[in-house]
C-alpha cells in the first residue's frame, strides 16, 4: 500500500482576503469554473475579483469539503438558515422602513 505524505501548506503574509457573496459557476467538459463577486450598496455593476479553476474530480472534492465542514459547524453553532421568500438582494439591501409613494404631480 502507498505511504501518505502529509502536505505542508503556508500562506503568505501578504494574502489579501476578499469578501465574496456572489457567484458565477460553469463548466467544460474538462473543468469547473468558480467566479466570485461583492455585491454591496452603491455598486451598479459587480466585477468579478476571484476565479477558482477546479477539474471535475477536484469539483466534487471541493463540494465533499464543504459539506463536511458545514455539517460541523451546524453541529457547533446550530442551523444555518436559509431565507425564504425573498431574493439574496432583498436582504442585503432591504431598508428600515416602508418606501413613500411617488409624488403625483
Amino acid at each position: 500500500m502507498a505511504e501518505i505524505k502529509k502536505i505542508t501548506i503556508s500562506v503568505p503574509e501578504d494574502l489579501t482576503a476578499k469578501y465574496v457573496n456572489m457567484s458565477y459557476i460553469s463548466h467544460t467538459p474538462q473543468e469547473f469554473i468558480l467566479d466570485f463577486a461583492s455585491l454591496l450598496p452603491g455598486i451598479k455593476e459587480p466585477k468579478i475579483n476571484t476565479r477558482l479553476v477546479f477539474s471535475p474530480l477536484g469539483a466534487k472534492l471541493l463540494v465533499q469539503a464543504l459539506n463536511e465542514n458545514l455539517r460541523r459547524y451546524e453541529n457547533t453553532f446550530g442551523e444555518i438558515k436559509i431565507p425564504r421568500g425573498h431574493s439574496l438582494a432583498d436582504q442585503l439591501f432591504k431598508t428600515s422602513g416602508p418606501k413613500e409613494p411617488p409624488a403625483e404631480g
